[in-house]
């Protein structure tokens, strides 16, 4: 059997905006509108499709598996935009990274409270 996730709605209240502060700080593209989405393709084939609301919007968490290299480009982004981010998922320790299974890892928070987190290994990975 061969299951692979292909694609999830991310709501917000602006989804132009949202789709491109996305691929702004991963360092990838938007693509065109499809129906009501707008896409950010993942490399690995899977896409964030925003979808616009103006309901109350319930965050999620969205991790991203990157390079070290990678990583290093991201996390620049993150800081040259200003943003806060985090060692943990709780928000507790700011303006930190984890190093948690011989890795880096941040949170930070999208514009719609959506909470994202970029890592370079997988959780357990490590020894």
């Amino acid at each position: 059997m061969s299951v692979e996730l292909n694609h999830t709605i991310v709501a917000a209240h602006d989804k132009k905006a949202s789709a491109q502060f996305l691929a702004d700080i991963l360092g990838l593209e938007v693509s065109p509108e499809f129906g009501p989405f707008v896409p950010v393709e993942i490399t690995n084939g899977v896409t964030l499709d925003y979808a616009e609301t103006s309901e109350p919007i319930t965050p999620q968490h969205y991790a991203f598996l990157v390079s070290e290299a990678d990583f290093d480009e991201i996390f620049a982004r993150i800081r040259a935009a200003g943003l806060t981010y985090w060692a943990d998922p709780y928000h507790r320790r700011s303006m930190e990274i984890n190093t948690r299974d011989d890795g880096r890892g941040a949170y930070f928070d999208a514009p719609n409270g959506h909470r994202l987190e970029i890592l370079t290994r997988p959780y357990g990975s490590g020894s």
